[in-house]
């Protein structure tokens, strides 16, 4: 095999066979290609795309670059759950504890955050003593026990998707559909799971801004998936607005307790129940999802699905007393008060510059280095639609610095304040099968 011909062939809008591009990522991953011809491969591709086949050849050779997760030892149907992200986005921790008290078997391998506020790792680490380091076989067997477990990523988890990401981030190749499919998918198929629920985000928040391209990328992912023999479903969801009111690791862990109390924001509430019940039929346990949700909202309302959280933090090592009493999370030293400048609706808000102004508090990190305020954040008391006064607060800000002006100054931009009332945003968009 000569990169060179591969690069001409993809340029010309030809197809590679999986042979080639087994080989291929093989001999990148081992250094064997150059980063140039890698480059010009990628904007080969960015511009005249890949087939299906050859986005799910592509998949498979980056999630066999490196380790591959045996669940094997895990029974029934092991499903995982996946978000492209956004502002708010406490799915996960409702989601694996509420799908498990029904019995879905969730083995989910989750990420630290480098962003607006910690990835779902960064948020069990508010629960004091909670072990997000399992080994393989602790792991499997939690999830048979208690049906639920989530854990920090292998280290040699999809190297060549690793590789592959720095060159594109550097190449003006990140936004092309097969090459985020491909990448996504990949540490999916390297996971492990028989099933995979997908929560791709659209809007200000998010990184597909527009539905049409959400559509796109689920149609893409759910193609690799179940090409790949993954049972794959997209649920296209809005982040023109944070999800829920918490922004935040230790808030966002609490307002995801108080969900499954039954007294969480109701759009993350309605979302949850979506993504959990195409994994319920996932897993084979129901055969609609409307009846899933029934189960669903059941378990909810007769705390099942508290007292599955509270097995599944013990499980790990975590203080399940979080669960009855909040104040065992941490908090921060202030409280701030951030208040409208004027009458009218909240006719819009910037969710990214939310998330933004929640890092500046100090809940995310600007390095992988960066160490994190499990305590700072941002709640929200008005969303897109709310009426408000002059003086009444739009938001709080939680932090442990007295420097808080930046923030605030990006909260209150964010923030449209029209005559007209506005209706809030469409929650769901679409489901891709």
């Amino acid at each position: 095999m000569r990169m060179v011909d591969l690069m001409e062939r993809k340029r010309n809008g030809g197809e590679l066979t999986k042979t080639e591009i087994d080989e291929m990522i093989e001999q990148y991953t081992a250094g064997g290609i150059p980063d140039y011809q890698m480059s010009a491969f990628s904007m080969a591709v960015y511009f005249q795309g890949m087939t299906t086949g050859e986005r799910v050849h592509l998949t498979q050779a980056m999630a066999a670059s490196g380790d591959q997760v045996d669940l094997s030892g895990i029974e029934g149907v092991k499903v995982d759950k996946h978000s492209t992200g956004g502002v708010g986005d406490t799915t996960t921790l409702i989601l694996a504890p509420l799908a498990a008290s029904v019995g879905v078997p969730v083995a989910k391998m989750s990420g630290r955050g480098l962003g607006h506020t910690g990835g779902t790792i960064d948020k069990l680490e508010a629960i004091d003593g909670f072990d997000v380091e399992l080994n393989g076989d602790t792991f499997n067997r939690l999830v048979n026990e208690n049906k639920a477990a989530v854990t920090g990523q292998s280290g040699n988890l999809t190297p060549a998707d690793k590789k592959l990401y720095g060159l594109r981030d550097v190449t003006a190749t990140v936004d092309s559909i097969p090459l985020i499919a491909s990448s996504i998918m990949s540490k999916k198929l390297a996971s492990g799971a028989d099933a995979v629920v997908l929560d791709v985000k659209t809007g200000t928040g998010a990184f597909m801004k527009e539905t049409e391209q959400a559509r796109e990328l689920a149609e893409a992912m759910v193609d690799i998936g179940n090409g790949a023999g993954r049972h794959t479903t997209a649920v296209i969801s809005d982040m023109n607005q944070p999800l829920g009111y918490a922004v935040g690791n230790a808030l966002e862990v609490k307002e995801a307790i108080e969900t499954l109390k039954g007294e969480g924001p109701d759009d993350i509430f309605e979302l949850c129940l979506a993504l959990g019940s195409h994994m319920v039929t996932a897993a084979g346990l129901t055969e609609t999802t409307e009846e899933a949700k029934e189960h669903l909202r059941e378990t909810v309302h007769s705390g099942k699905a508290l007292e599955t959280m509270k097995t599944f933090i013990s499980g790990q090592g975590g203080n399940p007393a979080v669960v009855d009493d909040l104040e065992n999370l941490p908090s921060a030293s202030y409280q701030k008060e951030v208040k409208a400048a004027q009458d009218g609706y909240i006719a819009s808000i910037e969710a990214e510059d939310i998330g933004t102004a929640a890092s500046m508090l100090g809940a995310g990190r600007t390095t992988k280095e960066s160490s994190i305020d499990l305590a700072a954040g941002i709640v929200l008391h008005k969303k897109i639609g709310d009426a408000v006064q002059r003086g009444d607060v739009l938001a709080v800000m939680h932090c442990n610095t007295d420097n808080t002006s930046e923030a605030e100054e990006k909260i209150v931009s964010s923030y449209m304040i029209e005559k007209q009332q506005t209706k809030p945003p469409q929650l769901l968009y679409d489901v891709i099968f």
